[in-house]
């Protein structure tokens, strides 16, 4: 997915959808002709689809559901999220520093852009700051607690409920 801070509508080209959802024409809206330019030039317009994109996420992930206009014979790669589910969600992504972005109004949670990698030495701490609001019991031994964490972890999925990511489960 490409997000872009200059589309003020979210766009997928027709091949694109061809080569990775052979599907998709089930999925087509057909809507009342619309004219849609990029700079100044006529895009060719077929229709709407909306399809679920899920940006990853190590907390959890985030799932949004926009609607893509599809056009025919373009120049896109993939799926272009434009400005309109940016504003939707106020998703800020033009931060100098710490690239991250927020949805919603809350400017506290604020999500990065890649997924940390962990490695042995701060498995534990990592998995802990993940799940930091939950509480333990004082007899588990480090070992138990690190597995216990790595099978939530495993299954966050069966843990969400549906667009909350994990971390808003109670």
């Amino acid at each position: 997915m490409i997000i872009d801070t200059r589309a003020s509508f979210s766009i997928v080209e027709e091949d694109y959808l061809k080569d990775h959802f052979p599907k998709w024409g089930k999925e087509l809206i057909p809507t009342k002709a619309r004219i849609f330019k990029s700079e100044s030039v006529r895009m060719n317009y077929m229709g709407k689809i909306f399809k679920e994109i899920i940006p990853p996420h190590r907390k959890g992930n985030i799932r949004l559901k926009p609607e893509f206009v599809v056009l025919k014979n373009e120049q896109v790669q993939g799926f272009l999220l434009g400005t309109e589910y940016q504003r939707m969600y106020v998703m800020d992504i033009c931060n100098i520093m710490n690239r991250y972005f927020t949805i919603g109004t809350n400017k506290d949670k604020k999500l990065s852009f890649y997924i940390k990698h962990m490695t042995t030495e701060n498995i534990l701490k990592d998995l802990l700051e993940d799940f930091k609001e939950a509480q333990y019991r004082t007899q588990l031994t480090s070992n138990i607690k690190l597995n216990f964490l790595q099978v939530l972890r495993k299954n966050m999925e069966a843990f969400a409920i549906g667009d909350e990511p994990l971390e808003k489960i109670e």
